[in-house]
């Protein structure tokens, strides 16, 4: 019964074979290889535009790479409080940027036109005494299992562009965002206005995959020298590119991301009927909330459940505990099956 995390749950298995087939021989070093080569032409289909793409092993080097091309030092970051950006990346993008990282209240991890827009009244434009607003990042799904839609992030980029910031979209798991809007991914990202993504395949079924994808290609010079700087441009490029290849392949991708949904799912229904634990929120990606006493969360976790407790910071009123419970996330995966949800809710009875 694992729901800790859907970093996990390892690769898939044509994720796999895609590596396996990548070192049946010699190839080019540093991207200049056949399969990197097919990537980006599958990526500008993908995402209906032509596309500069950078690959990079981590989503705290694809986040802090996409922040670095776009802010100059003396920038301001605005994100929400609760982002990788601003509370799990150890300072990375104020390391590479030299930016300052702004986090800003929303409900369910989500910001708001109106929250952003008195957020930037307080950066004025040329006072040298503040750091000028320079990038809006928003995460699609949340840290929260919340998800943005196209007019939402369209809203916000239109308040981003009354500042010129760029908008970058943490898209650690954008397949899940996708899967439960249905909607092209163009429309959820540059078409809204997105102008770099962070663009994760790791949690979704990669082994160790994350791209820095740029709508804006002005940027792709210095994101070059950026990526090297940061120690991000690996040598062996072929198998970090043969593994979004193969993930992106046939919507295998999407196929992932509907079966992590649809255990999510499963297990928000099995929890709205459990008189020991509630749901937080309706989820709508790949990660539940729920509370419990902590005496339950310990019960299930001696019955072999792996589940994380969470922050209750800066949830508003109708969101939060009641008497002695705890928040908790419980994460599904590709490889969630339905005989692990139903041992969890069995548990739970």
């Amino acid at each position: 019964m694992i729901f800790a995390s859907d970093n996990w749950a390892g690769a898939s298995d044509k994720v796999m074979a895609a590596l396996a087939e990548a070192n049946a021989g010699p190839s080019p070093a540093y991207g200049v290889d056949e399969i990197t080569r097919r990537l980006e032409a599958r990526m500008a289909d993908l995402f209906e535009t032509d596309v500069a793409v950078f690959l990079v092993a981590t989503g705290t080097g694809a986040n802090a790479l996409s922040i670095a091309a776009f802010a100059p030092p003396w920038g301001a970051v605005l994100c929400h409080e609760g982002a990788h950006l601003a509370s799990d990346e150890c300072g990375a993008p104020e390391f590479f940027a030299g930016t300052k990282t702004v986090g800003l209240p929303g409900a369910r991890a989500k910001l708001d036109p109106a929250t952003v827009t008195a957020a930037l009244m307080e950066l004025p434009a040329g006072v040298v005494h503040h750091s000028q607003p320079a990038v809006l990042s928003l995460t699609n799904a949340t840290e929260l299992g919340t998800v943005y839609t196209p007019d939402e992030v369209a809203a916000l980029s239109a308040v981003a562009r009354t500042r010129r910031m760029a908008v970058h979209m943490d898209g650690a798991r954008l397949a899940n965002a996708i899967s439960h809007l249905e909607v092209a991914p163009s429309a959820l990202t540059w078409r809204a206005g997105v102008d770099v993504l962070s663009f994760g395949a790791t949690k979704g079924g990669a082994f160790m995959a994350e791209a820095v994808v740029l709508f804006d290609r002005s940027r792709a010079e210095a994101m070059g020298y950026l990526r090297k700087r940061a120690g991000q441009l690996v040598s062996k490029h072929r198998f970090v590119a043969a593994q979004f290849d193969a993930w992106l392949d046939d919507e295998h991708w999407l196929d992932l991301a509907d079966h992590a949904n649809a255990m999510a799912a499963r297990l928000a229904a099995g929890l709205r009927q459990a008189e020991k634990a509630r749901l937080a929120w309706e989820p709508q990606a790949n990660e539940v909330f729920a509370y419990m006493a902590p005496e339950t969360a310990a019960a299930l976790r001696e019955r072999g459940a792996t589940f994380y407790e969470w922050t209750m910071t800066g949830l508003p009123a109708e969101d939060g505990p009641r008497g002695r419970e705890q928040l908790y996330r419980l994460v599904a995966s590709f490889r969630t099956t339905e005989e692990e949800v139903d041992a969890f809710l069995g548990a739970i009875r």
